[in-house]
């Protein structure tokens, strides 16, 4: 309590200077927001906007009103994660990471673009996430718990909310569209790889001869987990491929190092932590081969010729699909699924926003069932590049919502508006309890919730 007390009161002397000196580089930064006993920093609303842009992400408004609101409202969140004393798995932070770091890449076009337009290394980016990723997950939870069963609906309900709408006011359903796809991979030829199992080799080595795994993990690793020192998390086997579950249950002994092991991520060596009857938490250290241009050149050609192939009737795009390299669709006649954690999750639809940003490229101005011209594209999840081509298998364009059509999209939506009034109560009153200061200069803002700005005595204006 007197550490907390002592935080608010510097930051309180802080932010009436205006001014924070970062001491390890020296460079003045500027505390804008104050909430409870946490500051928002200048600094900290120009990476979360650059960040945002480097996804993707559209920013409606101002960034410089949305992101400070965002970001004090994530720090009541995390303030009541505190008091509910909600836990992060370790393995849930690899996993972000990694979906994270391979959606930048995507984005931007490479690793180096990504290190180039965010002025960071790959490893300290990573640690960045690494934070974001767990202060999301705290915030999910803390609303998981708030609305608990009280946001769900009956069929019942859904139908009459939807006879009480005006024409004007009812749901537009945006577009969505499903898609068939087939990948190849470059060759990857044997001197990278022989290269790769060498670095391996060399690490289990400087293990043996004392060295730290986890320090080695930090350093070399292209996996999300190597800022946790390649630790993984416990884990059963079915949460990994099985070449790496096969390899990662063998073990016995902590002191040891496994053999290189060939995964579709990459080359892998493992030691174990700690084994839980079926569980197991590991270390790893990941390596990727490098390709060559020349074999993504080689690679391209042989998916224009299966394009050609495939428009002059000699097969249809479906009976290629079981040759592609993409296993998961490789036996649905190449079809998408879904795996975002929206309302189409483990459907074939997908809003553009939704598909790999090269896929929804291809696909934008496609007519229902014609094939692309191959493209790269980076794998989600597996930040593998690859090249691919796709088929529109269908295109619902969006429309004005009805209940025979849209029973589900309208439950989802209406479902999501109760559960989000349940939250901005909370939230509400969260702000009112909580000590909140806003530097002069960044109020003029049109906040999304009320209750911001306050007097020095704490009054709500």
């Amino acid at each position: 309590m007197i550490k907390k007390a002592g935080k608010f009161i510097l930051l309180t002397i802080l932010f009436s200077t205006g001014l924070l000196c970062k001491a390890q580089d020296n460079i003045i930064d500027q505390i804008i927001w104050v909430v409870g006993d946490e500051a928002i920093l200048k600094s900290d609303v120009e990476k979360a906007r650059q960040m945002m842009l480097s996804r993707g992400d559209r920013i409606e408004g101002d960034p410089y009103c949305l992101i400070p609101e965002q970001l004090a409202v994530q720090k009541l969140f995390l303030d009541q994660a505190k008091i509910d004393s909600i836990d992060v798995p370790a393995a849930e932070i690899s996993r972000g990471v990694t979906r994270q770091e391979n959606a930048v890449i995507g984005n931007l076009g490479s690793k180096e673009k990504a290190e180039e337009y965010l002025q960071a290394s790959m490893s300290q980016l990573r640690e960045e996430w690494r934070e974001e990723i767990r202060n999301n997950y705290l915030v999910s939870e803390v609303k998981k718990k708030l609305v608990g069963k009280k946001g769900s609906l009956t069929p019942s309900e859904v139908r009459r909310y939807y006879s009480q709408l005006s024409q004007d006011s009812l749901p537009y359903i945006p577009t969505t569209v499903e898609v068939q796809i087939i990948t190849n991979e470059p060759v990857v030829p044997l001197v990278e790889i022989d290269k790769v199992k060498e670095r391996l080799r060399d690490f289990t080595n400087r293990v043996n001869n004392g060295e730290s795994f986890s320090t080695l993990a930090i350093m070399y690793s292209e996996d999300g987990s190597a800022q946790n020192g390649g630790e993984t998390g416990f884990n059963g086997r079915a949460q990994w491929v099985p070449e790496f579950a096969n390899m990662a249950f063998s073990l016995n002994d902590p002191k040891k190092v496994s053999n290189i092991v060939e995964t579709e991520y990459g080359f892998h060596i493992i030691q174990m932590i700690e084994r839980r009857g079926d569980l197991i938490n590991v270390r790893h250290i990941l390596l990727k081969p490098k390709v060559p241009e020349p074999e993504f050149e080689k690679a391209m050609l042989r998916m224009d010729s299966l394009v050609k192939e495939i428009k002059q009737g000699k097969f249809t795009f479906e009976d290629a699909t079981p040759y592609s390299y993409d296993k998961d669709t490789r036996s649905n006649n190449g079809l998408m699924v879904n795996r975002g954690e929206n309302s189409n999750y483990g459907t074939p639809r997908f809003l553009k926003e939704e598909l790999p940003p090269a896929v929804a490229i291809a696909v934008d101005k496609m007519q229902v069932g014609e094939v692309s011209a191959p493209f790269r594209m980076i794998v989600p999840e597996k930040g593998k590049e690859v090249v691919a081509i796709v088929k529109l298998r269908s295109r619902v364009e969006g429309h004005v919502a009805n209940v025979s059509d849209d029973y589900q999209a309208l439950k989802e939506i209406v479902e999501g508006r109760k559960q989000e009034e349940i939250l901005r109560k909370w939230l509400q009153g969260k702000i009112k309890d909580t000590y909140i200061r806003i530097d002069d200069n960044w109020k003029n803002c049109d906040f999304q919730y009320s209750g911001w700005i306050k007097d020095n005595d704490g009054k709500i204006h």
